[in-house]
């Protein structure tokens, strides 16, 4: 009995809208992270990318349960010296709330060459428009 193994050529993904609208943010991700990969699919295959586009809109009115909003923190380095910065969960959903979808779902996705390119097939919108209007993209439930 031979195995299925998948490669580049027989790969034909989708595009797919997700309305984050009062969704949690980690059952978002979770979701997203697992089609990006293409584990939804019987050809999931763990060295090739069969993973689908995903489109998110709304991005600015995702959830966190409990007090996360208060305590949750994101911290990046700016490569200089005491270049540790440290911003809040609530300012991050003023300035940029579709950075807190995309980083969410990066640090569900494997970190390697494989996981960064599955990453650029996230596409992730603050309102309800979207510039891949011309993928025609299905509508997926969370």
């Amino acid at each position: 009995m031979k195995s299925f193994m998948a490669n580049k050529e027989l790969v034909d993904p989708k595009w797919l809208l997700v309305d984050a609208d009062d969704v949690i943010l980690g059952r978002l991700a979770s979701k997203v992270a697992t089609v990006l990969m293409g584990k939804h699919k019987p050809t999931y295959t763990p060295h090739v990318d069969t993973g689908d586009y995903v489109v998110v809109v709304n991005a600015s009115k995702v959830k966190v349960s409990g007090t996360k909003s208060d305590y949750k923190f994101y911290d990046y380095y700016t490569h200089y010296p005491s270049g540790r910065k440290i911003v809040s969960y609530d300012t991050m959903m003023e300035k940029h709330p579709e950075r807190i979808i995309e980083l969410a779902v990066k640090r569900m996705l494997p970190k390697t060459k494989l996981g960064r390119a599955m990453l650029k097939k996230l596409k992730v919108y603050a309102g309800a428009n979207h510039n891949q209007v011309a993928q025609q993209p299905e509508k997926m439930e969370i």
